[in-house]
Protein backbone atom coordinates (compact mmCIF):
# COMPACT_ATOMS: atom_id res chain seq x y z
CA UNK A 1 0.00 0.00 0.00
CA UNK A 2 1.04 3.66 -0.35
CA UNK A 3 2.85 5.44 2.43
CA UNK A 4 0.48 7.07 4.86
CA UNK A 5 -0.19 10.80 4.38
CA UNK A 6 1.59 11.73 7.61
CA UNK A 7 4.73 9.93 6.36
CA UNK A 8 5.00 12.11 3.26
CA UNK A 9 7.18 14.64 5.09
CA UNK A 10 10.13 12.74 3.61
CA UNK A 11 10.11 15.12 0.63
CA UNK A 12 11.75 18.08 2.50
CA UNK A 13 12.13 20.39 -0.53
CA UNK A 14 14.66 22.62 1.28
CA UNK A 15 17.07 19.79 2.07
CA UNK A 16 20.52 20.07 0.43
CA UNK A 17 23.74 18.09 0.57
CA UNK A 18 26.83 19.31 2.46
CA UNK A 19 28.89 20.83 -0.37
CA UNK A 20 32.09 21.26 1.64
CA UNK A 21 32.09 17.66 2.87
CA UNK A 22 31.52 16.39 -0.68
CA UNK A 23 34.43 18.46 -1.98
CA UNK A 24 36.78 17.16 0.73
CA UNK A 25 35.89 13.60 -0.22
CA UNK A 26 36.37 14.35 -3.91
CA UNK A 27 39.84 15.81 -3.41
CA UNK A 28 40.95 12.97 -1.14
CA UNK A 29 39.77 10.29 -3.55
CA UNK A 30 41.42 12.07 -6.49
CA UNK A 31 44.80 11.61 -4.78
CA UNK A 32 44.51 7.82 -5.00
CA UNK A 33 46.09 6.85 -8.32
CA UNK A 34 46.82 10.47 -9.24
CA UNK A 35 49.00 10.96 -12.33
CA UNK A 36 51.47 13.74 -13.06
CA UNK A 37 49.18 14.96 -15.87
CA UNK A 38 46.39 15.64 -13.36
CA UNK A 39 44.31 12.54 -14.05
CA UNK A 40 44.00 9.20 -12.27
CA UNK A 41 44.99 5.63 -13.02
CA UNK A 42 42.99 3.15 -10.96
CA UNK A 43 42.76 0.10 -13.17
CA UNK A 44 40.33 -2.51 -11.86
CA UNK A 45 41.84 -4.73 -9.15
CA UNK A 46 45.14 -2.78 -9.20
CA UNK A 47 46.82 -1.56 -6.01
CA UNK A 48 45.27 1.85 -6.60
CA UNK A 49 41.77 0.42 -7.07
CA UNK A 50 42.08 -1.67 -3.92
CA UNK A 51 43.36 1.38 -2.00
CA UNK A 52 40.37 3.41 -3.21
CA UNK A 53 38.02 0.61 -2.14
CA UNK A 54 39.55 0.61 1.34
CA UNK A 55 39.15 4.41 1.48
CA UNK A 56 35.49 4.16 0.46
CA UNK A 57 34.80 1.33 2.90
CA UNK A 58 36.23 3.52 5.67
CA UNK A 59 33.95 6.38 4.61
CA UNK A 60 30.97 4.02 4.68
CA UNK A 61 31.91 2.87 8.15
CA UNK A 62 32.35 6.44 9.44
CA UNK A 63 28.86 7.24 8.15
CA UNK A 64 27.43 4.35 10.16
CA UNK A 65 26.54 2.29 7.10
CA UNK A 66 26.63 -1.49 6.93
CA UNK A 67 29.76 -2.34 4.93
CA UNK A 68 29.86 -5.51 2.87
CA UNK A 69 31.06 -6.96 -0.41
CA UNK A 70 29.78 -9.76 -2.60
CA UNK A 71 31.45 -12.64 -4.42
CA UNK A 72 32.22 -10.47 -7.46
CA UNK A 73 33.99 -7.89 -5.30
CA UNK A 74 31.21 -5.30 -5.50
CA UNK A 75 31.59 -3.09 -2.41
CA UNK A 76 28.48 -1.75 -0.66
CA UNK A 77 27.57 0.65 2.12
CA UNK A 78 23.96 0.20 3.25
CA UNK A 79 21.72 2.65 5.08
CA UNK A 80 19.33 0.27 6.76
CA UNK A 81 15.61 0.86 7.00
CA UNK A 82 13.79 0.10 10.25
CA UNK A 83 12.03 -2.64 8.33
CA UNK A 84 14.56 -5.45 8.23
CA UNK A 85 12.69 -7.14 5.39
CA UNK A 86 12.61 -4.02 3.23
CA UNK A 87 13.86 -4.03 -0.34
CA UNK A 88 17.06 -2.29 -1.48
CA UNK A 89 17.40 0.81 -3.62
CA UNK A 90 20.82 0.52 -5.26
CA UNK A 91 22.78 3.68 -6.05
CA UNK A 92 25.94 2.87 -7.88
CA UNK A 93 28.95 3.66 -9.99
CA UNK A 94 32.60 2.56 -9.93
CA UNK A 95 36.00 3.53 -8.57
CA UNK A 96 38.09 1.96 -11.33
CA UNK A 97 39.35 4.10 -14.20
CA UNK A 98 40.93 3.84 -17.62
CA UNK A 99 44.71 4.46 -17.75
CA UNK A 100 45.38 8.15 -17.01
CA UNK A 101 41.67 8.93 -17.01
CA UNK A 102 39.75 11.77 -15.43
CA UNK A 103 38.91 12.53 -11.81
CA UNK A 104 35.17 12.97 -12.33
CA UNK A 105 34.20 9.89 -14.34
CA UNK A 106 32.38 7.55 -11.95
CA UNK A 107 33.87 8.98 -8.74
CA UNK A 108 31.30 11.76 -8.46
CA UNK A 109 28.50 9.19 -8.67
CA UNK A 110 29.65 7.26 -5.63
CA UNK A 111 30.57 10.34 -3.63
CA UNK A 112 27.26 12.05 -4.41
CA UNK A 113 25.43 8.89 -3.31
CA UNK A 114 27.36 8.85 -0.04
CA UNK A 115 26.65 12.53 0.57
CA UNK A 116 22.95 12.08 -0.22
CA UNK A 117 22.74 9.26 2.32
CA UNK A 118 24.53 11.35 4.94
CA UNK A 119 22.05 14.18 4.34
CA UNK A 120 19.14 11.80 4.79
CA UNK A 121 20.63 10.55 8.05
CA UNK A 122 21.24 14.04 9.41
CA UNK A 123 17.68 15.09 8.54
CA UNK A 124 16.48 12.03 10.48
CA UNK A 125 14.40 10.85 7.52
CA UNK A 126 13.16 7.28 7.84
CA UNK A 127 13.00 5.53 4.49
CA UNK A 128 10.74 2.58 3.64
CA UNK A 129 13.61 0.76 1.89
CA UNK A 130 17.31 0.14 2.44
CA UNK A 131 19.57 2.47 0.44
CA UNK A 132 22.65 0.62 -0.81
CA UNK A 133 25.57 2.51 -2.31
CA UNK A 134 27.47 0.08 -4.54
CA UNK A 135 30.90 0.27 -6.18
CA UNK A 136 30.85 -2.15 -9.12
CA UNK A 137 33.96 -4.13 -10.05
CA UNK A 138 35.65 -3.33 -13.37
CA UNK A 139 33.05 -1.16 -15.05
CA UNK A 140 35.65 0.22 -17.46
CA UNK A 141 36.63 -3.18 -18.85
CA UNK A 142 40.29 -3.41 -17.86
CA UNK A 143 39.49 -7.12 -17.69
CA UNK A 144 35.81 -7.45 -18.66
CA UNK A 145 33.42 -4.55 -19.13
CA UNK A 146 30.66 -4.19 -16.52
CA UNK A 147 31.97 -7.27 -14.72
CA UNK A 148 30.45 -6.48 -11.33
CA UNK A 149 27.01 -5.39 -12.53
CA UNK A 150 26.77 -8.34 -14.92
CA UNK A 151 27.64 -10.67 -12.04
CA UNK A 152 24.96 -9.09 -9.87
CA UNK A 153 22.34 -9.49 -12.60
CA UNK A 154 23.40 -13.02 -13.54
CA UNK A 155 24.32 -12.06 -17.11
CA UNK A 156 28.06 -12.65 -16.82
CA UNK A 157 29.49 -15.23 -19.21
CA UNK A 158 32.03 -17.79 -18.00
CA UNK A 159 34.92 -16.30 -20.02
CA UNK A 160 36.64 -15.27 -16.82
CA UNK A 161 36.75 -18.93 -15.79
CA UNK A 162 37.46 -20.81 -19.01
CA UNK A 163 39.96 -19.85 -21.70
CA UNK A 164 38.78 -19.88 -25.29
CA UNK A 165 40.52 -17.53 -27.71
CA UNK A 166 41.89 -15.32 -24.92
CA UNK A 167 44.03 -16.25 -21.94
CA UNK A 168 42.09 -15.06 -18.90
CA UNK A 169 44.65 -16.48 -16.49
CA UNK A 170 45.94 -13.01 -15.51
CA UNK A 171 42.38 -11.88 -14.80
CA UNK A 172 41.73 -14.84 -12.54
CA UNK A 173 45.03 -14.13 -10.77
CA UNK A 174 43.94 -10.50 -10.24
CA UNK A 175 40.63 -11.68 -8.81
CA UNK A 176 42.37 -14.04 -6.38
CA UNK A 177 44.73 -11.24 -5.36
CA UNK A 178 41.74 -9.07 -4.47
CA UNK A 179 40.21 -11.87 -2.40
CA UNK A 180 37.66 -12.84 -5.06
CA UNK A 181 37.32 -16.54 -5.86
CA UNK A 182 36.60 -16.87 -9.61
CA UNK A 183 34.51 -20.00 -9.12
CA UNK A 184 32.25 -18.15 -6.67
CA UNK A 185 31.57 -15.01 -8.73
CA UNK A 186 28.20 -16.36 -9.88
CA UNK A 187 27.04 -16.24 -6.23
CA UNK A 188 26.89 -12.44 -6.52
CA UNK A 189 23.63 -12.76 -8.46
CA UNK A 190 20.80 -11.00 -6.65
CA UNK A 191 17.07 -11.64 -6.68
CA UNK A 192 15.42 -8.80 -8.63
CA UNK A 193 12.38 -9.01 -6.36
CA UNK A 194 14.64 -7.82 -3.50
CA UNK A 195 15.31 -4.49 -5.23
CA UNK A 196 13.35 -1.26 -5.52
CA UNK A 197 15.47 -0.02 -8.40
CA UNK A 198 18.83 1.41 -9.41
CA UNK A 199 20.07 5.00 -9.71
CA UNK A 200 23.36 6.24 -11.14
CA UNK A 201 24.86 9.72 -11.31
CA UNK A 202 27.58 10.25 -13.91
CA UNK A 203 29.25 12.91 -15.98
CA UNK A 204 27.82 12.95 -19.49
CA UNK A 205 31.10 12.10 -21.27
CA UNK A 206 29.76 14.13 -24.16
CA UNK A 207 29.21 17.72 -25.21
CA UNK A 208 25.42 18.08 -25.41
CA UNK A 209 24.71 19.41 -21.91
CA UNK A 210 27.73 21.72 -21.94
CA UNK A 211 26.92 23.19 -25.35
CA UNK A 212 23.24 23.64 -24.49
CA UNK A 213 23.99 25.23 -21.09
CA UNK A 214 21.76 22.66 -19.34
CA UNK A 215 22.38 21.59 -15.74
CA UNK A 216 21.09 18.01 -15.75
CA UNK A 217 20.68 15.29 -18.34
CA UNK A 218 17.84 12.84 -17.72
CA UNK A 219 18.91 9.66 -19.46
CA UNK A 220 16.20 7.84 -21.37
CA UNK A 221 18.35 5.03 -22.72
CA UNK A 222 21.88 3.77 -23.35
CA UNK A 223 23.24 2.80 -26.75
CA UNK A 224 23.78 -0.84 -27.52
CA UNK A 225 27.32 -1.80 -28.40
CA UNK A 226 28.95 -4.83 -29.94
CA UNK A 227 32.62 -5.69 -30.34
CA UNK A 228 33.93 -8.02 -33.04
CA UNK A 229 37.28 -9.71 -33.43
CA UNK A 230 37.81 -9.73 -37.20
CA UNK A 231 40.72 -11.58 -38.80
CA UNK A 232 41.98 -11.65 -42.37
CA UNK A 233 44.23 -14.50 -43.51
CA UNK A 234 46.57 -14.40 -46.48
CA UNK A 235 50.02 -15.82 -47.24
CA UNK A 236 53.42 -14.73 -45.94
CA UNK A 237 55.80 -14.54 -48.90
CA UNK A 238 58.77 -12.35 -49.84
CA UNK A 239 57.66 -8.75 -50.20
CA UNK A 240 60.21 -7.99 -52.88
CA UNK A 241 59.87 -11.02 -55.12
CA UNK A 242 56.14 -11.81 -55.03
CA UNK A 243 54.43 -10.16 -58.00
CA UNK A 244 51.32 -8.08 -57.39
CA UNK A 245 48.92 -10.58 -58.95
CA UNK A 246 50.13 -13.31 -56.57
CA UNK A 247 50.10 -11.33 -53.35
CA UNK A 248 47.64 -12.32 -50.66
CA UNK A 249 48.21 -9.40 -48.26
CA UNK A 250 46.09 -9.73 -45.12
CA UNK A 251 46.99 -6.23 -43.92
CA UNK A 252 45.88 -4.65 -47.18
CA UNK A 253 42.55 -6.41 -46.86
CA UNK A 254 42.16 -5.17 -43.27
CA UNK A 255 43.03 -1.61 -44.29
CA UNK A 256 40.50 -1.61 -47.12
CA UNK A 257 37.90 -3.08 -44.79
CA UNK A 258 38.38 -0.34 -42.20
CA UNK A 259 37.95 2.45 -44.76
CA UNK A 260 34.86 0.87 -46.29
CA UNK A 261 33.35 0.08 -42.89
CA UNK A 262 33.44 3.74 -41.90
CA UNK A 263 31.80 4.70 -45.19
CA UNK A 264 29.14 2.02 -44.72
CA UNK A 265 28.16 3.28 -41.28
CA UNK A 266 28.20 6.92 -42.35
CA UNK A 267 25.98 6.23 -45.37
CA UNK A 268 23.61 3.60 -43.97
CA UNK A 269 23.51 4.33 -40.23
CA UNK A 270 23.99 8.07 -39.65
CA UNK A 271 23.03 7.68 -35.97
CA UNK A 272 25.43 4.77 -35.51
CA UNK A 273 29.02 4.81 -34.28
CA UNK A 274 31.95 2.71 -35.49
CA UNK A 275 35.46 2.40 -34.11
CA UNK A 276 38.44 0.26 -35.11
CA UNK A 277 40.62 0.46 -32.07
CA UNK A 278 43.64 -1.71 -32.76
CA UNK A 279 45.28 -3.93 -35.34
CA UNK A 280 47.84 -6.73 -35.06
CA UNK A 281 49.89 -8.01 -37.99
CA UNK A 282 51.69 -11.33 -38.35
CA UNK A 283 54.48 -12.32 -38.96
CA UNK A 284 55.25 -8.64 -38.45
CA UNK A 285 58.46 -8.42 -40.49
CA UNK A 286 59.17 -5.50 -42.85
CA UNK A 287 60.12 -7.79 -45.75
CA UNK A 288 57.28 -10.30 -45.45
CA UNK A 289 53.77 -9.93 -46.80
CA UNK A 290 51.41 -10.14 -43.78
CA UNK A 291 49.72 -13.52 -43.55
CA UNK A 292 47.30 -12.45 -40.81
CA UNK A 293 45.76 -9.18 -39.67
CA UNK A 294 43.57 -8.95 -36.59
CA UNK A 295 41.44 -5.97 -35.73
CA UNK A 296 38.86 -5.10 -33.11
CA UNK A 297 35.74 -3.36 -34.35
CA UNK A 298 33.13 -1.78 -32.11
CA UNK A 299 29.74 -0.54 -33.30
CA UNK A 300 27.09 1.33 -31.31
CA UNK A 301 23.48 2.31 -31.90
CA UNK A 302 20.59 3.30 -29.65
CA UNK A 303 18.15 1.17 -31.64
CA UNK A 304 18.43 -2.60 -31.17
CA UNK A 305 17.18 -3.48 -34.66
CA UNK A 306 19.51 -0.97 -36.30
CA UNK A 307 22.47 -2.30 -34.32
CA UNK A 308 21.70 -5.85 -35.45
CA UNK A 309 21.56 -4.71 -39.08
CA UNK A 310 24.85 -2.80 -38.66
CA UNK A 311 26.49 -5.97 -37.38
CA UNK A 312 25.13 -8.01 -40.28
CA UNK A 313 26.38 -5.55 -42.88
CA UNK A 314 29.80 -5.15 -41.27
CA UNK A 315 30.45 -8.89 -41.10
CA UNK A 316 29.21 -9.30 -44.69
CA UNK A 317 31.59 -6.53 -45.77
CA UNK A 318 34.52 -8.45 -44.27
CA UNK A 319 33.63 -11.44 -46.44
CA UNK A 320 33.35 -9.27 -49.55
CA UNK A 321 36.74 -7.63 -48.97
CA UNK A 322 38.37 -10.99 -48.27
CA UNK A 323 37.04 -12.42 -51.53
CA UNK A 324 38.21 -9.35 -53.48
CA UNK A 325 41.79 -9.70 -52.23
CA UNK A 326 41.98 -13.51 -52.28
CA UNK A 327 41.91 -13.83 -48.52
CA UNK A 328 39.89 -15.74 -45.97
CA UNK A 329 38.28 -14.11 -42.96
CA UNK A 330 36.71 -14.91 -39.63
CA UNK A 331 34.47 -12.62 -37.54
CA UNK A 332 33.68 -13.42 -33.93
CA UNK A 333 31.39 -11.37 -31.70
CA UNK A 334 33.18 -11.09 -28.36
CA UNK A 335 31.08 -8.49 -26.50
CA UNK A 336 27.44 -7.55 -26.88
CA UNK A 337 25.62 -5.04 -24.70
CA UNK A 338 22.06 -4.53 -25.95
CA UNK A 339 20.57 -1.07 -26.01
CA UNK A 340 18.95 -0.28 -22.68
CA UNK A 341 15.86 1.78 -21.82
CA UNK A 342 15.60 3.58 -18.50
CA UNK A 343 12.45 3.27 -16.39
CA UNK A 344 9.78 5.80 -17.35
CA UNK A 345 8.74 6.16 -13.71
CA UNK A 346 12.31 6.80 -12.59
CA UNK A 347 12.76 9.36 -15.37
CA UNK A 348 9.71 11.17 -13.99
CA UNK A 349 11.15 11.20 -10.45
CA UNK A 350 14.43 12.67 -11.70
CA UNK A 351 12.61 15.39 -13.62
CA UNK A 352 10.45 16.20 -10.60
CA UNK A 353 13.61 16.49 -8.49
CA UNK A 354 15.05 18.93 -11.03
CA UNK A 355 11.89 21.02 -10.85
CA UNK A 356 11.98 21.08 -7.03
CA UNK A 357 15.56 22.34 -7.18
CA UNK A 358 14.84 24.73 -10.06
CA UNK A 359 17.64 23.35 -12.24
CA UNK A 360 17.40 23.07 -16.02
CA UNK A 361 17.20 19.61 -17.51
CA UNK A 362 16.84 17.78 -20.81
CA UNK A 363 16.29 14.19 -21.87
CA UNK A 364 19.04 12.44 -23.78
CA UNK A 365 20.44 9.05 -24.72
CA UNK A 366 23.79 7.97 -23.27
CA UNK A 367 26.36 7.34 -25.99
CA UNK A 368 28.67 5.54 -23.55
CA UNK A 369 28.08 2.32 -21.65
CA UNK A 370 27.37 2.29 -17.90
CA UNK A 371 26.40 -0.20 -15.20
CA UNK A 372 22.82 1.01 -15.66
CA UNK A 373 22.96 -0.84 -18.96
CA UNK A 374 23.30 -4.15 -17.11
CA UNK A 375 20.82 -3.15 -14.44
CA UNK A 376 18.01 -1.84 -16.68
CA UNK A 377 16.55 -5.24 -17.60
CA UNK A 378 16.95 -6.42 -14.00
CA UNK A 379 15.30 -3.62 -12.02
CA UNK A 380 13.78 -0.20 -12.80
CA UNK A 381 16.79 2.02 -13.48
CA UNK A 382 17.58 5.68 -13.99
CA UNK A 383 20.61 7.82 -14.77
CA UNK A 384 21.40 11.44 -13.97
CA UNK A 385 23.99 13.19 -16.15
CA UNK A 386 25.95 16.33 -15.30
CA UNK A 387 27.86 18.30 -17.95
CA UNK A 388 31.38 17.49 -19.13
CA UNK A 389 33.18 20.68 -20.20
CA UNK A 390 33.79 20.46 -23.97
CA UNK A 391 32.60 16.85 -23.84
CA UNK A 392 36.01 15.58 -22.72
CA UNK A 393 36.25 12.37 -20.67
CA UNK A 394 38.68 9.48 -20.15
CA UNK A 395 41.40 12.13 -20.10
CA UNK A 396 43.30 14.16 -17.49
CA UNK A 397 41.62 17.19 -19.12
CA UNK A 398 38.20 15.88 -18.07
CA UNK A 399 36.45 18.60 -16.05
CA UNK A 400 33.01 19.32 -14.63
CA UNK A 401 32.19 22.61 -12.91
CA UNK A 402 31.72 22.09 -9.20
CA UNK A 403 28.30 23.73 -9.21
CA UNK A 404 27.14 20.98 -11.56
CA UNK A 405 28.53 18.27 -9.28
CA UNK A 406 26.55 19.82 -6.42
CA UNK A 407 23.40 20.12 -8.56
CA UNK A 408 23.68 16.48 -9.57
CA UNK A 409 24.13 15.36 -5.96
CA UNK A 410 21.07 17.33 -4.89
CA UNK A 411 19.00 15.91 -7.76
CA UNK A 412 20.09 12.42 -6.69
CA UNK A 413 19.10 13.19 -3.10
CA UNK A 414 15.63 14.40 -4.05
CA UNK A 415 15.08 11.57 -6.49
CA UNK A 416 15.60 9.18 -3.57
CA UNK A 417 13.13 11.15 -1.45
CA UNK A 418 10.53 11.20 -4.22
CA UNK A 419 10.89 7.46 -4.67
CA UNK A 420 10.46 7.00 -0.92
CA UNK A 421 7.34 9.16 -0.91
CA UNK A 422 5.75 7.19 -3.76
CA UNK A 423 6.96 3.78 -2.59
CA UNK A 424 4.42 0.98 -2.38
CA UNK A 425 4.84 -2.06 -0.15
Amino acid sequence: MLLKTEDKRTLKPDLRINTQRLEIDFNELAEIGATKEGGISRLALSNEDLQARAWLANRFSQAGLLVRDDDAGNLSGVLLSKNQNAKHLLIGSHLDSVPNGGRYDSSVGLLAALEAVRSIQEAKIKLPFHVEIIDFTDEEGCWQSLFGSRALTGTLTENYLYDHNVDYGPFRAALYRAGIRPADVYKAKRDPSSLVGYLELHIEQGYRLHEAGIDIGVVTGIVGRTTYDIRFYGEATHSGTTRASARRDALRGAAVYICRAYELVQNNFPDGILNCGNIQVFPGAFNLIPSEARLTVECRHQNREALAEMESQLTRLAQEVAAEYRLTTNSQRVVHMPAAAMSGETISYIEQACDILNVSHMRLVSLAGHDAQSMSNFTPSGMIFIPSVNGISHSPREFTEWRHVVSGANVLLHTILLMAQAYQT
